[in-house]
């Protein structure tokens, strides 16, 4: 089959659920196409399309505008049948040749499905599909259930009319789609992240230390709970714990200086270190010599951070929220804490540092072997497969 996957850029260093999952469909046959905004990178993993570039200047956008229509020509049928079905949905016609030139490149896709990796990106282009006559699957993501709607109340209405089948990181994400008005009657498929356990660095317990390594990545964003992290740093610290805490990832200039000002005031600058953007590579070698891994997320529809940390064997601290007590296994490969609750966090970091080598030992391999059996790549591969195929 011919896949097109629509996301607003292509998929970054940390963006593994996206890369694998490309290059699955591609082994299984399929051949898929990447639709994104005007970027200037280019994404060599499959065929790349890029959707055409918003111009500040009026006159060259008239221009780039009557270029588009030109190239339209040759598929005039799905132009008509997408300004039809727009007006018949009550766009004016103005905004109808605004959408007509925004979605140019998915109206001249000949192919089997149409798949929004994010549901926020099928809004203004529901009708896409429908128009070229292919099917339409979309991917339930945190921050478009658990927050855009919450500021756009009804926003997927005319979606949940036209989508064929949904795609979700986990059971939470499934049932805030419901929740959130998606028919039980629409086909679904939940597929979970995945690790590639033959490319991870490989890890030495340690059976002591003076100092707890401690590891969250996350961007630097408030429903990533960095506030939390910094509360339960400093029960550590009163605690008279010797720790180090690095927080990999980046942020806005704005929430950057927010989080050091707080580092600075807690007087945690020795504990805890913004240690910025590291490549996926860099992040996992890092990750390899952590004691500790910590996610203070308010909420996460799966979080794949969390799920390598245990297939590197790395005792796993999360608040309960989300979809990570599907991540996790409470008590076996990880520990789930009550939100937001930071001092039994940090009492959890002090009893994990106290583990015995063997408990260690044990944990660790529960953790991998959970991994390896229930999220690994071939899984993946042969679930989205499935996905398309049924």
């Amino acid at each position: 089959m011919t896949i097109g996957i629509i996301l607003s850029k292509t998929p970054g260093y940390s963006e593994t659920f996206f890369n694998s999952k490309i290059k699955g469909l591609q082994e299984n046959g399929h051949r898929v196409i990447l639709f994104t905004g005007p970027t200037e990178k280019n994404y060599k993993g499959c065929e790349h399309i890029k959707n055409p570039k918003v111009h500040r200047f009026l006159l060259l956008q008239l221009f780039k505008m009557g270029l588009v229509g030109f190239q339209l020509l040759a598929h005039i049928k799905a132009v008509r049948n997408y300004f039809k079905l727009e007006r018949q949905h009550g766009s004016t016609i103005k905004r109808t040749l605004e959408k007509i030139y925004l979605n140019s490149e998915l109206l001249k896709f000949k192919g089997d499905w149409l798949h929004y990796g994010f549901a926020t990106l099928a809004l203004e282009r529901e009708l896409v599909a429908k128009a070229i006559g292919t099917k339409i699957a979309v991917s339930f993501r945190g921050y478009d259930i658990n927050v855009y709607p919450l500021k756009h109340p009804g926003c997927y209405e005319l979606l949940w009319k036209h989508v064929d089948k949904v795609h979700a990181i986990s059971h939470y994400m499934l049932r805030q789609g419901w929740f959130l008005g998606l028919p039980k009657s629409v086909p679904y498929q939940i597929i979970t992240p995945a690790v590639d356990l033959k490319n991870l660095p490989n890890r030495t317990i340690q059976d002591s230390y003076e100092t707890i390594k401690i590891v969250t990545i996350a961007r630097l964003h408030w429903i990533k709970g960095i506030n939390y992290l910094l509360e339960v740093a400093n029960c550590l610290k009163l605690a008279n714990v010797n720790f180090e805490w690095l927080i990999i990832g980046s942020g806005q200039n704005a929430e950057t200086e927010r989080y050091l000002y707080h580092i600075h005031d807690k007087e945690l600058t020795q504990q805890v270190i913004l240690k910025g953007q590291c490549s996926h590579k860099e992040t996992l070698n890092i990750l390899k010599d952590c004691d500790v891994y910590v996610q203070t997320s308010l909420n996460e529809g799966f979080c794949n951070a969390v799920l390598e940390a245990q297939a590197l064997g790395i005792p796993s601290v999360a608040f309960k929220i989300g979809g990570l007590p599907e991540n996790i296994d409470d008590k076996k490969t990880g520990w789930l804490i009550a939100p937001y609750d930071v001092a039994v966090m940090a009492k959890t970091i002090i009893d994990i540092s106290n583990l015995e080598f063997h408990e260690k030992e044990a944990l660790a391999e529960r953790s991998i072997e959970r991994v390896r059996a229930a999220f690994n790549f071939e899984h993946q591969k042969q679930y989205f497969d499935e996905f398309y195929i049924n």
